[in-house]
């Protein structure tokens, strides 16, 4: 397992967190900052699911006028990682 950290821009959260397996699955993600009940229920929501899957689900959300989001940052991160 490779554990990763990513430096959101454009949110509230000021890092995100997160393992993945050696299948590709996302574990203990976590954020710093940001929306904490909604953060940790993304956290929750994506425990073990695959990595490609929760980026593409996510990848283009965005909050308010900044364009991008947690999640949307979340799926940029992944992506980052990935290629």
């Amino acid at each position: 397992m490779k554990s990763y950290d990513y430096k959101p821009i454009g949110v509230c959260s000021r890092n995100i967190h997160f393992d993945i397996d050696d299948d590709g699955n996302i574990h203990n993600l976590s954020f710093i900052g940001g929306c904490n009940g909604n953060l940790k229920a993304i956290s929750l929501l994506v425990e073990g699911k695959n990595a490609k899957e929760i980026s593409k689900i996510l990848k283009g959300n965005i909050c308010g006028m900044k364009g991008t989001s947690c999640a949307d940052q979340l799926a940029i991160a992944i992506n980052s990682v990935l290629q």
